[in-house]
């Protein structure tokens, strides 16, 4: 996935840089939810807008499912320029997610489950892999994603720990993206929902 193999303090402290861009987006997120970040940046959403939005963020994470596994696949079969494309590619489009669902939650708020209760625990269950998953996946994507743009192929396969953290980065986050579009298909288009503005906690898609 490499670019250059130029030294660089990204190249020598991969863990660093993980350690401090993985900070950086928590601390946006978390605080997007705790009311930190002012609400005046995010714009006044009106119920169909957020509904839009998850529409566009459910689009967004199947793509980006499909990226990844198109990825995986190309890395299997030695293709690497083809891997290291797709791979930066689910990167942007895990950004372009962010930006579209803080927006949502910040300027809108989030829709709850309604439908049978045993339906609802699977609902739950789902949801609660895919958040734990999206957040832990975090730096393991970041540190993956630092080793294979600081380091030549060789590199990768022979210096550092690439292809087994980025096997566990890719698992991870197919999973991840995986679940949260079966919940959102669950939640706006099988069963019903009720809006909750403003709602400050765990989202519910």
């Amino acid at each position: 996935m490499a670019t250059a193999s130029a030294s660089g303090v990204a190249k020598e402290h991969p863990a660093a840089i993980t350690a401090v861009l993985s900070v950086v987006g928590y601390a946006v997120v978390i605080g997007t939810f705790l009311g930190v970040v002012p609400a005046r940046v995010f714009p006044e959403l009106t119920l169909q807008q957020v509904n839009r939005l998850a529409d566009v963020i459910a689009l967004i994470n199947t793509v980006n499912t499909a990226v990844l596994v198109a990825g995986w696949y190309w890395i299997r079969n030695d293709e690497v320029k083809k891997h290291a494309t797709a791979m930066v590619t689910s990167f942007v489009l895990i950004l372009l997610f962010l930006v579209f669902y803080l927006t949502k939650i910040g300027g809108g708020g989030t829709k709850e489950f309604v439908g049978p209760q045993l339906v609802y625990y699977a609902y739950l269950a789902m949801l609660a892999i895919h958040i734990v998953l999206s957040i832990v996946s975090v730096p393991v994507v970041l540190y993956a994603l630092v080793l294979g743009l600081t380091h030549t192929p060789t590199e990768l396969r022979t210096q550092t720990p690439h292809r087994r953290i980025g096997r566990i980065a890719a698992g991870s986050w197919i999973l991840s993206l995986s679940l949260g579009v079966v919940t959102y298909l669950l939640l706006n288009h099988v069963y019903d929902w009720q809006f909750v503005a403003a709602f400050v906690g765990v989202p519910l898609w």
